[in-house]
């Protein structure tokens, strides 16, 4: 990986978990819903506890992340890529909610890969939509921010990421109104 990318990443991972810090304890024990990655080992190495849901498929299974005993749940760039995401986020036991987002850009379309049925974009919100999907979904939204991403690219697309935010995380607990 270059440096400016590895260099992007760092700052990314250093965002989540200042994000993170605010709400959320040092030690406290994560399901990340995702695959072990750099982000996940980031955190373990910042002092949280994290299992990961190794890659299942949500759509079909959402079921399968609602275990008991975590402090919070993690969902990085996961809820784009599936057809349904309220099935999964009504699925979480955990009483905190970390989860982040691709936003909706004029300027592009939402990201497809052709080559592979994973790596592709189902979704890209607008804050609103997604604000209302987790209200929807039982959470009650704490707190929230939009990043800009950054890169070292030249063109027109490029500039404008480095003033257009990207990115949206929202730090959100179980509503006093879910149903159990």
């Amino acid at each position: 990986m270059n440096r400016n990318k590895e260099k992007t990443k760092k700052a990314r991972f250093e965002k989540t978990l200042r994000f993170m810090e605010k709400g959320l304890p040092k030690g406290s024990k994560i399901l990340d819903l995702g695959t072990p990655n750099d982000l996940s080992n980031f955190l373990i190495e910042s002092g949280y506890q994290v299992d990961n849901a190794y890659g299942e498929d949500f759509d079909l299974h959402p079921e399968i992340i609602s275990l008991e005993g975590y402090d919070a749940v993690t969902i990085f760039e996961v809820l784009e890529h599936l057809i349904n995401p309220m099935g999964i986020l009504l699925q979480i036991k955990a009483p905190k909610l970390y989860a982040s987002v691709p936003l909706d850009l004029w300027f592009a379309k939402a990201y497809r890969n052709k080559n592979d049925q994973w790596d592709q974009h189902f979704h890209e919100f607008e804050d609103w939509q997604f604000d209302w999907l987790l209200e929807k979904s039982g959470w009650h939204i704490e707190r929230s921010e939009k990043w800009t991403s950054p890169t070292s690219m030249i063109g027109i697309r490029p500039i404008l990421r480095r003033f257009t935010p990207r990115y949206y995380i929202v730090e959100a607990s179980r509503s006093p109104l879910a149903r159990d």
